[in-house]
Formats: structure tokens, sequence, C-alpha cells
């Protein structure tokens, strides 16, 4: 073979791939005829929705299918050979060989009794031999190859004694610990913060660019694969749809479901209109599919499409299973991208705010010892001032441990305040007084991050909705209450009929319904969302939206959002709150803030957010460029004197290591705590 064949020829080839899961009623196929290739060096994201078949094609190139599941027909092979033909004990050696895998949830994916060395261990002696003090310092490069500081003393600790972070790149060290030639990243960066996404997806870019692998990134999130692919490959009910380069997926996206996930994106472009959110859920695959599996959620469908299975159809070097698209050779038409609109509010609101607070601080004590003593103080929440007004949405951003989740607790009077005030109605509200914090939690209400966790497993969900009207006197009798429940019900998208079932028997999407129904039911005047939308499909993410700007519309609500997702931050909020250490950094009009952003942190966290609209026209070398992030934040039971940032800030000085800076006013109710824009503001710079 010569060199350019050799350099051509495909790493991991997949044809025909089918998957069957054995069932009590019939059998299920979660992957359907699936075809891939991945040369050497090179990047191919299978992007899709959730319960599209995504990781199950993962799971049967490695051959780590679950026990009811098996490989019914096709063919994988890694440089040239078969692997569904090798005998386990062959396979083992592959597996964490040349082929490694990053699961998509580290915390469950490391052993909880094992020390982080010795995991990595396990993998250098079972597929390198190594053993002993070379063990060990192959270990130590691996974790420093991968960023984690202090590697030699960490080399101890277990998985609870490290970050999100931290656990994700003990999980890439482990999975290259034994040298592959294939990487497989299962949801490598979902649900963490978009700097430590961004330092993960520049590790795997720079030590993919070192090794020469290629790796098979499975996302639904459209920006990882903008920001990481060469080839873009969407699933859809177990079939592979629409094949082609990155900058030509993203530029032009054939398949009507292409089209249709581009649409629900949100933005500041979109802000004030609904999000063209796709209708009902990615079909079961316990059927027997007629037709084309898109139809009944496609806007461009017609009567073949419910009748005829299409075909692959090739079009202009790129792949769609598409009955538009038979015969066609023309090129489809480029995507037009929007700049930013002018900010326009839901809701005319009054002066007055609904709820405020002021100097509001959370303090934890750290106890040690036998008897228990104080020893020091978590700063959660070190002296915040919030203001949410009738329709009209405050977004609190920041990375995760900066406090967000516990000012939203503290508000609800969930985690008692340290100190601070806050004023429902322009009223005091007094942290000791029952019967005012027992009306306060009717009119303020919270939707939680994790809604499975929140909802009672044992209770149907109609006396879930029910519990809250119970517990505080309202809603009537036992026949209005239930009268309530359906509307409820129905306004969240969901069926009256729906009420007898349990949490359970819901999808990720349903479950965040019935939580904001729940909140709902006692009618208030303002809730705190806790990253409702956190690891949801932009389809999904959508549908919620749209639910809460109608809900907003109608009833005057005031939103406390916290998330770290700035794209739903431009597509939702009026004012934009920044957090970092427990202190608020910069606040203003969301517009101002995420235009022209003053603090250092802001500017760093708007810089990590990976961009559709800029990677579709920047080169590949362009696109993944390193992004400037530095460090993870410091632990709050210790923050740094001075401003709080200034260890990851590469424009501080002496003032800023020494001195907390004070409160700036910009304009426009724009304010920003940097010593930086204080030397500006005076001319000193």
């Amino acid at each position: 073979m010569s060199d350019s064949a050799r350099e051509s020829a495909n790493l991991l080839e997949v044809e025909g791939l089918t998957v069957t899961i054995r069932g009590a009623q019939r059998a299920a196929c979660p992957v359907e005829g699936v075809g891939l290739s991945i040369k050497a060096g090179e990047t191919f994201a299978l992007l899709g929705e959730s319960g599209c078949g995504k990781s199950m094609t993962a799971l049967a190139i490695a051959r780590l299918l679950p026990e009811a599941a098996a490989v019914s027909g096709g063919r994988v092979s890694l440089g040239g050979e078969e692997l569904l033909a090798l005998p386990e004990s062959h396979m083992r050696r592959i597996r964490g060989g040349r082929i490694g895998m990053i699961f998509q949830e580290p915390a469950t994916s490391l052993n909880p009794v094992m020390t982080i060395g010795a995991q990595i261990g396990e993998v250098l002696a079972l597929h390198r031999a190594l053993k002993g003090e070379a063990a060990m310092a192959e270990t130590r490069r691996l974790l420093e190859e991968v960023g984690i500081p202090a590697a030699r003393e960490r080399l101890n600790d277990y998985p609870f004694q490290f970050s999100g972070g931290m656990k994700q790149r003990a999980m890439i060290a482990m999975a290259l610990a034994g040298k592959p030639e294939l990487l497989i990243a299962d949801e490598p960066t979902t649900a963490l913060d978009v700097t430590i996404q961004a330092q993960v997806l520049d590790l795997l870019a720079r030590l993919q660019a070192e090794r020469g692998m290629a790796m098979l990134l499975i996302t639904h999130d459209l920006g990882v694969v903008a920001r990481m692919a060469h080839r873009v490959g969407l699933l859809y009910a177990g079939e592979l749809i629409e094949t082609g380069a990155r900058e030509d997926f993203f530029a032009a996206p054939l398949h009507p479901y292409a089209q249709q996930l581009f649409a629900a994106l949100p933005d500041s472009a979109t802000r004030g209109k609904p999000l063209n959110a796709l209708p009902g859920g990615v079909p079961s695959f316990d059927q027997n599919f007629v037709g084309c599996r898109f139809a009944p959620r496609c806007p461009r469908a017609f009567d073949r499409c419910q009748t005829d299975t299409p075909g692959w159809n090739a079009v202009r070097g790129r792949g769609v299973r598409c009955h538009l698209y038979e015969d066609c050779n023309e090129a489809p038409a480029r995507r037009q991208f929007t700049g930013v609109a002018a900010e326009t509010s839901l809701w005319h609101s009054s002066k007055s705010p609904v709820f405020e607070a002021s100097d509001l601080a959370v303090h934890f004590p750290v106890k040690k010892g036998l008897l228990r003593r104080t020893a020091g103080w978590v700063r959660a929440v070190d002296g915040v001032n919030l203001r949410l007004e009738e329709g009209r949405t405050l977004a609190l951003v920041g990375e995760s441990g900066c406090g967000k989740t516990t000012v939203g607790r503290a508000i609800l009077q969930l985690t008692p305040p340290t100190a601070g005030e806050m004023t429902f109605d322009g009223a005091p509200l007094r942290f000791h007084d029952r019967a005012a914090i027992r009306r306060m939690r009717r009119a303020v209400q919270m939707v939680f991050q994790d809604p499975f966790a929140s909802l009672n497993p044992r209770l149907c969900i109609g006396d879930i909705l029910e519990e809250g009207m119970v517990s505080l006197g309202v809603g009537g009798d036992t026949e209005t209450r239930r009268h309530t429940v359906n509307e409820l019900l129905e306004r969240v998208g969901l069926l009256p009929e729906m009420r007898w079932r349990y949490p359970h028997e819901f999808s990720g999407g349903q479950r965040q319904r019935i939580a904001i129904a729940r909140a709902l039911a006692v009618s208030p005047r303002v809730i705190v969302c806790d990253e409702p939308t956190s690891a949801l499909d932009v389809s999904v993410q959508a549908q919620l939206l749209n639910l809460m700007c109608e809900l907003q519309r109608e009833r005057g609500l005031a939103y406390l959002f916290i998330t770290h997702n700035l794209a739903v931050v431009r597509y939702m909020a009026d004012e934009v709150a920044v957090m970092y250490l427990g202190r608020i950094v910069e606040q203003g009009p969301a517009a101002q803030v995420l235009e022209t952003p003053a603090h250092p942190y802001t500017r760093m966290l708007l810089a990590a957010v990976p961009r559709i609209d800029a990677e579709a026209k920047e080169s590949m070398g362009a696109a993944k460029e390193k992004t400037d992030v530095t460090a993870e934040p410091p632990s709050p039971l210790a923050p740094p004197t001075g401003c709080h940032f200034h260890p990851r800030c590469a424009l501080a000085d002496d003032t800023c290591r020494t001195v907390f800076p004070d409160s700036q006013k910009l304009n426009h109710g724009h304010t920003v705590r940097c010593h930086l824009t204080t030397m500006i503001k005076r001319g000193n710079v």
C-alpha cells in the first residue's frame, strides 16, 4: 500500500450495524443499518436527540451491549480487523487498549472505593504491562497531561474528592492510558460549565493532534459538534439520516430534522418570539416503522413519506435519507446567520419589585475534631443583592460552586440565610416569622435542577400537584383541586389522564413540565428556576422555553433563572447577574452584559461558549483555537484575598491581589466590580 493510500484508509469502518433488544412482547431495534467510517486523526460526531440510538451504536462498536441486546447484523472493522468475529478474550485486550472510551457520567463510571491512581494503574497493567514504580510514574504523567494540578498528591485521592471537571479529566486519562487508536467520547461535556467544557474540549483536541487518534464523538450539543468535528452523522430513531463535512452541515443542513434542530436553538435574535420547537418526541423502537421515521414530526412531509421508506441519496458529496432529495444534485440553500436583535420585554412591569434581597449571605460552618468544633466557614453566598420584577427574568450565571443554587434556596428559606434583608411586595420578611414565610412560599416557588429527584416516586402525578395546594390551604375542595390539576397538565402539554402515572413513567422533558406545573399549582408570582433545561435536548429545551415565556406573558411571572447555558440567557433574560465565589461581579441589562461585558470573568465565560455561527464560517484551525480559560475556581472555604478572580485573571495587578473592588456604575443600570474598570474611568489606563 502506498503512503497516500495508507493515509486515506479508514481506521474504523462500520457497515449496516443493527442492534436488537429482546423484549417480553416483541424485539426492539434501537440501531438499524448504521454505517460510518473514521480516519486516523479525524473526529466523527454522531448527533441526535436522546433516544436516537447514539450511545447504543457506540456500545455495539466496543461490544459492551447489555445482556438483553445483541448485534444482529453488519460489520465493524478496526484497522482491518473484524471486531464482531473476535472471541471475548481477544476483545478484552482491544477495549481499553486500541479502543478507549469516555463514558457520559464519570461519577458513576469511576470506582468509588478505589483511588484514581489505582484505577489508571489497572489499565496500565492490563494493556501495557506496567507495574510498580513504572506504572506510578506513567499514571502521574497521564494526570499531568490532562491538566490535573499536583498530580503526585492526587494519585491517592478517591473520585469523590475530585470536582466534576477533574473527574472527567481523570476519565480521559484512564481512556488514554492504553494508547488507543480510537477514542469513543459519549457526551463528554454534558451538564458541565462552559469553562470546564472548554477545557475538556481543548484537551481532547490537543491530545488527538498529538497522538493522531480517531475520535467518535457522541453528543446532542450542536456547539460541541461545531467546535470539534471534522465530519457529522445525524441519527434519528436508530437510522443514520444525514452525513457530511462539518462546514457543509452547519452552512446548509439537508434533512428537515437537521433544519428543525437549528431552528430550535435559542439566542438573542429569536428573543420575544416562540422557538421553532419540534412537536412530539423520538418514536419508540418496539414498533414496525412504515415510511419515513421522522414523518410524524416533519413540517415538509407529504403522502409518500407516510408509506415509503426513503433511500440514501447523494447530494454534492453528502448523504441524506429523505424523499425530498431523490434525483437531486442541487446544492441546498445556505443558512443565514442573524445578528443580535433589540431587547424587548415580554411584560410591562411596575417599577416596584415583587421580591428584593439586600446583602444576602449564607455561610456554612466547617466542623472538625471529635467535639465537632467550628474550624472555619464556607462563604457560599457573601453579600448578594437581587431585584425581581413582574413579567421579567433575571438570569443568575456562573460556574458550578459559585453559590447560584444556594441563593435560590435561601430566597425560599430552604437554606436559612446567615445575614441580609429580604422584602416581598415592599414588606420586610423576617427569617423567624413562620406565618410570613408560609405566605411567601405560596407566592415564590422553585423548579429544581433534577426533576426526577424532586418528584416523590411513591406518589402519582396528580397527588404530587395537589400536595402543595393541600399543604398551603389553597385550591378549594377536593373536586376543585382535581379540576385544577387537569387544567395544569393540559397547560404544560400533558394529558389529564396522565395524572395517574408515576414519575418514572415520563421522559426527562415531561418530568420538567410536571415540575413547572407543580410550581404553578399555588398561583405563584415568582419562580426560581434552577437549571431547568440542563442536559435536555435542544428540541425539548425549546418546548420548555416556549412554555415558560407563554406563562410569563399570561401571568406576569417573575423568574430568577439560574443557569450556565448562556444561549438560553440570551433568549430569556431581561437582566443578567454574573456570580463568582459567592459574590456578584457584574450585573445589568442582558444586552449590555452579554454584548459589552466589563468584567474579565464575564468575558471568559462568553469566550468559552462554542458558537455555531462563527464555526460555520471559519476554517478548522481557527475554529479550534484554544480558549483562554485558566485553572478551576478556588475553594470557597479559602477564597483568595482581594478580588477573588485575580488568580485566573491575566490583567490582575497588586491592587487586585489585596483589595476587593467596589461596585462601579457604568450606564443604564450596568454595574461591575473590577479595579480595571475603576482605572479606565479615572483615565489611568
